[in-house]
């Protein structure tokens, strides 16, 4: 979504679609959050939760979330701590490195500096 489209849209609908809330559980969520549901949308369910339950049949980063409603992050993340909280997501965030990964030797990586400084 680029600055245009969020200037064009209407800010009335997205009050509407965030309740008039303007902020969500900053900590719950980042940009590569995955998200998976946990179920299928029920009849009475706000349109956009319907699609992100629709789109996160498997693990979707919360940043392709926002792309794909063409709603800002800030709203998304509200949408989605209500489905979190509901249970009817789960969130997961990216597998880091494993603990026991070795770091280079202190000596290689002083070599490679002054190899780098000689260029």
């Amino acid at each position: 979504m680029s600055r245009e489209d969020l200037h064009r849209e209407d800010p009335d609908r997205l009050y509407t679609v965030t309740g008039g809330r303007s902020r969500a559980n900053e900590s719950a969520l980042d940009l590569v959050t995955l998200i998976v549901s946990e179920g299928d949308p029920v009849p009475g369910m706000q349109s956009e939760h319907v699609k992100i339950l629709r789109m996160c049949r498997h693990p979707t980063a919360m940043v392709e979330v926002s792309s794909e409603l063409g709603l800002p992050v800030s709203v998304v993340k509200i949408l989605l701590c209500d489905l979190l909280d509901t249970g009817r997501i789960t969130a997961r965030h990216p597998s880091s490195a494993p603990v026991d990964t070795r770091l280079p030797d202190l000596e290689t990586l002083k070599q490679v500096l002054v190899g780098l400084k000689k260029l």
